[in-house]
């Protein structure tokens, strides 16, 4: 075996070690000794999927050389990582998963949520093909941060949180393909809170590519007693291409979505919807849509934006959006619930991009 193993003595008294493995065997054997404060570094090369680590603290989990990164492929999850807190993940690949290809949670213990995890440049691809399988299924995380990360193919969303709060996505990509059933890019639901998704590029990342909100079983909310899907999110700065609509409100009580470019979405621009009736829960309501660039196409587009039943659409608010129908200029202003002020219309904005 050429398991290396260095250990640094922590002021607190405590040993961390670092790791490098170069194969699947030595992989198995590091998991099995993994201890609080460990940097796992993996040598390049393919390895199977299909781990679980659970309650290990302060751990890094990466690649040993960043532009030549490992890739895990198969398993029904590529990795399974269960209240483990102060978590990061760099620099892997994942891809070809039968269920999620990266799944961090609480451990169902709702209430105690697991803190401080960071991912960031990691690839994900090819995940379910049908069916709910998230590229990275989130439950029950705060203060949680995913960067620089891609997610290609998957059959439900491509990012799905669950009761997560105080959290960022940003600068990631997000691109469906043919034969994946996406159903969203990311999905921000079950009692999730105080998140802002930016700077993320998504091409056909599944019918709703942006998810505020969404349907969720009552005793998977975190926190317990919840009456939204989702409040206070922050959507920001992205690109959006294609797909059926560019972002969905559902069950959410407050967000904004501003400085947004979206690019030909096919059937409708937004939608909103109320998914989760169970009495107490709060009507969607108290969006802000402001200073977005949207064009369009108005053989594809002739609902502008899709409005469900015990939705509180006349507490949108729509300001200084630019909205431009390519293939029939004169009919680009849209037909909103409220009065926009500041909109400019007609004109094509990507002059300005």
């Amino acid at each position: 075996m050429r398991l290396l193993t260095s250990l640094l003595f922590l002021t607190t008294g405590a040993f961390a070690g670092e790791t490098i493995v170069h194969n699947a065997e030595e992989l198995r054997a590091a998991l099995r000794e993994l201890k609080p404060g460990t940097t796992l570094k993996i040598a390049p090369g393919e390895y199977p999927g299909g781990h679980h680590v659970s309650g290990v603290e302060k751990l890094t989990v990466e690649a040993l050389d960043s532009k030549q990164p490992p890739l895990f492929k198969g398993g029904v999850n590529g990795w399974h990582f269960s209240r483990c807190v102060d978590l990061t993940l760099r620099h892997l690949r994942i891809s070809g998963q039968t269920g999620n290809g990266l799944n961090l949670d609480d451990g169902s213990q709702a209430g105690q949520p697991v803190t401080g995890i960071t991912l960031e440049s990691v690839e994900i691809s090819d995940i379910g093909p049908k069916g709910n399988h998230d590229g990275i299924k989130c439950s029950g995380l705060d203060k949680l941060t995913i960067r620089n990360c891609t997610v290609a193919g998957w059959g439900g969303q491509g990012i799905d949180f669950v009761g997560c709060h105080d959290s960022l996505i940003t600068g990631c990509r997000f691109a469906g393909k043919e034969g994946f059933t996406a159903s969203a890019g990311i999905q921000l639901k079950g009692g999730t809170s105080d998140v802002t998704v930016e700077k993320c590029h998504f091409t056909n990342a599944g019918e709703r590519p942006v998810n505020i909100g969404g349907s969720t079983g009552l005793p998977y909310f975190r926190p317990q007693g919840a009456r939204h899907e989702a409040a206070r999110l922050i959507v920001r700065g992205n690109i959006i291409e294609g797909s059926l609509c560019a972002a969905a409100f559902v069950g959410v009580d407050g967000a904004q979505f501003t400085d947004n470019t979206i690019l030909f979405p096919t059937k409708w621009i937004f939608r909103i919807l109320q998914e989760t009736k169970e009495p107490g829960f709060v009507p969607c309501r108290n969006v802000l849509v402001k200073d977005n660039k949207i064009i369009f196409r108005r053989s594809q587009v002739q609902i502008d934006i899709n409005i469900g039943d015990g939705t509180a659409p006349e507490t949108f608010r729509f300001e200084g959006n630019h909205w431009f129908a390519e293939d029939r200029p004169q009919a680009s202003r849209p037909k909103l619930p409220v009065e926009e002020t500041g909109d400019v219309h007609g004109s094509d904005p990507r002059a300005k991009l």
